[in-house]
């Protein structure tokens, strides 16, 4: 994998040098050929050898002599520069702004070398003709300087004709070497990571050293998702554990109704007095009530974790409801006299809900409430509203629940430490919050040792 990688990442280097190259030498001939077809001297209007190839126009001859004109005099002196006319014998016949050192006679031979060579410091000579009349432009600019240089274009065609071939081996080398070293830099790190997703594949949920450089995020979000999957497969076999105990208690739950109700059966089979019977049943009957409640509310469970609970949804003023429900409640005897109280901010709050289901939810966090504290404590439904929700709370002063415990409370396989003597299926408050979740609200509780529980619920308000 590792070189199969490089190779395809040198194979892409390599195309690109190439397609490049291809392009530049495209682009070189292109420009060459238009640019033989231009006259540069429109784009040399600026330099010091059109000034001197111009100055034809700044002077006239009048009876064979040169006249310079206002203008030409005036360009001399912004240019910095002299001149000096010539006659055909290579006398100067006439100068302007021309140092005393010059020369007043010039024979061809000076002329050529003044061209090609400097005559004074920092001064630059240019050599034209105009009719019969010569003359030199002499410009001082120490930034201008002349070159003379000698080309021979067939040698150099044979030149780079034989060694041509030897700088393309050496260019595709360089390029292969450079290319080789910078793919195995980029390809090693995700070799890394391939082998990293391999191992996540394979349930090692191991973190890897984080590398500095242009992976470093990728090696950062590795990590993190072999933490998350890593906790999420501690959840997992925590859960399958919880789900062999919970499966085990069920068991458990249902031989103990089956063998009182065979018991029970077997010894009425035997039975002479009535009573004794009626007594037998009554146990049988309450048994067999208690293994319908198990197998509903196992049923209900299934269902509300494959999201197939039909609800029969109506809309519902909840303060009415939930006031209504805890006066039914204080009016059974054996609640009659726990401090049960109801508070209400607002008159109506109107919510689409199933009440059945909705109510079942609310009275198993009362009869928790009830159930797991002692007869003195105070219960207090509380709902107002809070943002587009209705918010309700179930609030009591009992003997709270440890943090350990109090994040597992709304697992489908959780039970508590003090669960152990209290009657039900142990369902019930996972169910409750699969109802609530139902009808698109949440629910959460808080609790502090010694001071109470707080359950909080909140469902979405009608517009």
């Amino acid at each position: 994998m590792k070189w199969r990688l490089t190779g395809r990442f040198l194979l892409s280097v390599v195309i690109i040098v190439i397609i490049v190259l291809i392009v530049n030498v495209i682009i070189l001939i292109a420009t060459a050929f238009v640019t033989s077809k231009k006259d540069f001297s429109a784009n040399l209007t600026n330099t010091p050898e059109f000034f001197a190839r111009n100055f034809e126009h700044k002077f006239e001859i009048i009876d064979g002599l040169p006249v310079l004109t206002k203008e030409g005099i005036d360009a001399l002196q912004q240019a910095n520069a002299y001149v000096q006319f010539l006659n055909k014998n290579g006398d100067v016949i006439e100068s302007v702004h021309a140092p005393k050192e010059l020369p007043t006679h010039y024979a061809p031979i000076d002329l050529i070398s003044m061209y090609k060579y400097e005559q004074l410091p920092d001064i630059t000579t240019y050599v034209y003709a105009k009719e019969d009349i010569s003359y030199i432009i002499g410009i001082k600019d120490h930034d201008t300087f002349r070159y003379i240089a000698t080309l021979n274009i067939k040698q150099i065609l044979e030149g780079l004709s034989q060694y041509a071939l030897y700088m393309l081996i050496a260019d595709i080398l360089i390029t292969i070497i450079i290319a080789f070293f910078f793919g195995r830099s980029l390809t090693k790190p995700l070799t890394q990571i391939l082998n990293q997703i391999q191992h996540l594949k394979n349930r090692k949920f191991a973190s890897m050293p984080t590398k500095k450089g242009l992976y470093s995020e990728v090696f950062q979000n590795l990590n993190d998702v072999s933490e998350e999957l890593a906790a999420h497969e501690q959840e997992r076999l925590r859960l399958e554990v919880m789900r062999e105990e919970w499966i085990s208690n069920i068991s458990h739950d249902m031989k103990t109704p089956l063998s009182s109700i065979r018991g029970y059966a077997e010894i009425m089979q035997e039975a002479d007095n009535v009573n004794e019977m009626l007594t037998y049943a009554q146990v049988i009957e309450k048994q067999s009530r208690h293994m319908g409640e198990l197998l509903d509310d196992l049923n209900l469970t299934m269902r509300l974790r494959n999201q197939q609970l039909p609800l029969q949804l109506a809309p519902t003023n909840l303060v009415t409801f939930s006031r209504e429900l805890l006066i039914e409640l204080l009016n059974e005897p054996q609640f009659e006299n726990y401090d049960l109280q109801f508070d209400a901010q607002v008159d109506d709050i109107t919510c689409t809900i199933d009440r059945h289901f909705i109510e079942r939810a609310l009275l198993n966090f009362i009869y928790n409430a009830i159930h797991h504290n002692d007869t003195s404590i105070s219960i207090t439904l509380a709902i107002t509203t809070k943002d587009n929700d209705a918010y309700i709370t179930i609030q009591d002063n009992g003997k709270g629940i440890a943090e350990d415990e109090l994040t597992h409370i709304f697992e489908r396989y959780y039970r508590g430490t003090n669960t152990a003597h209290t009657t039900g299926t142990g369902l019930g408050t996972a169910i409750a919050r699969d109802i609530i979740e139902a009808h698109g609200g949440a629910v959460w509780l808080t609790s502090t040792l010694d001071k109470g529980t707080t359950v909080h619920i909140t469902l979405p308000k009608n517009a």
